[in-house]
């Protein structure tokens, strides 16, 4: 057992000695399975002397031999006082020499306990609106649009918002056409705001075969800085206006999309808003409540996870900071204070979910898991680069479980804590951020 420990707060340093038998004994184990294996001109495996092991592989045993005596010293320890660490121990065996008795200095973090957390004395607000008809008749046209035809319209019918131009175009900055403002026979629909403001506008009321100048300034924020906040002409010829003819929305188109009839689609698009209002006003919840758990809980918080969070956060920042060329702006300095007490945030609100979800047997299964990279695959043009991924990297399907975990733990405390109804519009159900 230890000869010295001292604790502050949740930091522990312990001292403890190995005598240099027993270092040598759990050296001669370790030799001893060296020798079934290794192999050496002259012997056979596994009857290689042990005095010959040593000559080899003595100093390598040895430091297996410390790891081993060390951690079993440590398991003792921390099985005896009851205690859970926060992470590896740091290992000091400055001054030892090989054949000496071996002290060494642990220094190590434990997680702290948490305290009883009655959510009953918890409220949060669940907001809640009605689904109006408008955004239903919005996703109908949507569908209508999907599948719409474009037609190519003679040479006397005028461009509308909505049509699809084709058209060459060339810019010029002054008399200098710059680069990367030329294309030839480009689709573009009008109205959709694919290019910078102004310019779809003035191809409105032009029909095939005009010739005309399209005035436009570029944008202050635009990304090219040669451009930005300049004046621009473009050089704009009409070849073709195409006219999207929307279907009839009818039992046909919705058979069409997987439905029986008109009904049934509009059933179909009224669950799935309900659902998504339902999960933002769950998401806002969600939020709410981690704002009261950060608040109201009292945990120590062991620091070598705050520094390590703190750390993960300083080199995704600096990586960032290389791509902005030194002119990143005042949001992108990094403020130590600030980002500190959000790390130590995060680190807290980790704890307090991942005690009370093990506590309360919040279980993610195989099923959850399936389903959350399902759903990250599904963003993405390949999906099976996405499921490759999380087969090869179990680190990044272990951070995918915790996260998992975490929300499974959130929810089933929401359904502890007491809730206020909120009647809201629908549009400030969607303009928050996502979970904190």
């Amino acid at each position: 057992m230890f000869k010295k420990e001292k604790v502050k707060d949740l930091h522990y340093s312990v001292t403890g000695v190995i005598s240099a038998q027993d270092l040598q004994t759990a050296a001669d184990e370790i030799l001893m399975d060296y020798g079934k294996k290794a192999k050496m001109p002259g012997f056979r495996p596994g009857h290689i002397p042990l005095s010959v092991l040593r000559q080899k592989y003595n100093a390598s045993a040895y430091g297996e031999a410390i790891d081993k005596l060390m951690n079993k010293d440590l398991n003792d320890y921390i099985s005896e006082k009851k205690l859970r660490l926060a992470g590896s121990p740091k290992a000091d065996l400055a001054g030892w020499e090989m054949g000496k008795d071996a002290e060494y200095t642990l220094e190590f973090d434990i997680l702290p306990t948490l305290p009883d957390i009655d959510l009953e004395k918890y409220t949060v607000t669940k907001k809640v609106t009605k689904l109006d008809e408008k955004e239903v008749e919005k996703a109908l046209e949507n569908i209508r649009k999907s599948r719409s035809t474009a037609e190519k319209q003679d040479e006397k019918y005028k461009a509308q918002n909505g049509d699809t131009a084709v058209i060459d175009f060339k810019g010029f900055i002054g008399d200098e056409a710059f680069e990367g403002g030329e294309a030839k026979k480009h689709h573009l629909i009008l109205g959709s705001g694919a290019f910078i403001p102004g310019f779809e506008d003035q191809i409105i009321g032009h029909k095939v075969g005009d010739k005309f100048d399209v005035n436009v300034q570029f944008p202050k924020d635009y990304h090219a800085e040669n451009l930005a906040g300049k004046d621009a002409r473009f050089a704009v010829e009409v070849h073709e206006v195409r006219k999207h003819i929307l279907p009839e929305m009818n039992d046909d188109l919705a058979k069409q999309v997987g439905h029986e009839s008109v009904e049934a689609l509009k059933e179909h698009i009224r669950k799935i808003i309900s659902e998504q209002y339902e999960e933002a006003s769950k998401r806002d919840m969600r939020n709410e409540l981690l704002d009261l758990l950060a608040d109201k809980v009292k945990l120590d918080l062991p620091e070598n996870l705050v520094e390590q969070e703190l750390t993960m956060v300083k080199q995704e920042h600096d990586r960032n900071h290389e791509h902005c060329d030194g002119d990143c702006g005042k949001d992108h300095k990094w403020d130590e204070k600030k980002e500190r007490k959000e790390a130590e945030r995060r680190v807290k609100l980790g704890l307090i979910l991942a005690e009370w979800g093990t506590k309360n047997k919040v279980e993610v299964t195989r099923d959850d898991l399936q389903q959350a990279v399902w759903a990250e695959a599904s963003r993405y043009p390949d999906p099976k680069q996405v499921f490759d991924f999380y087969n090869k990297n179990q680190n990044a399907l272990a951070m995918l479980r915790g996260m998992i975990f975490e929300r499974k733990a959130l929810d089933a405390m929401l359904t502890h804590v007491k809730t206020k109804e909120k009647a809201v519009k629908a549009e400030e159900l969607f303009k928050q951020a996502e979970v904190r």
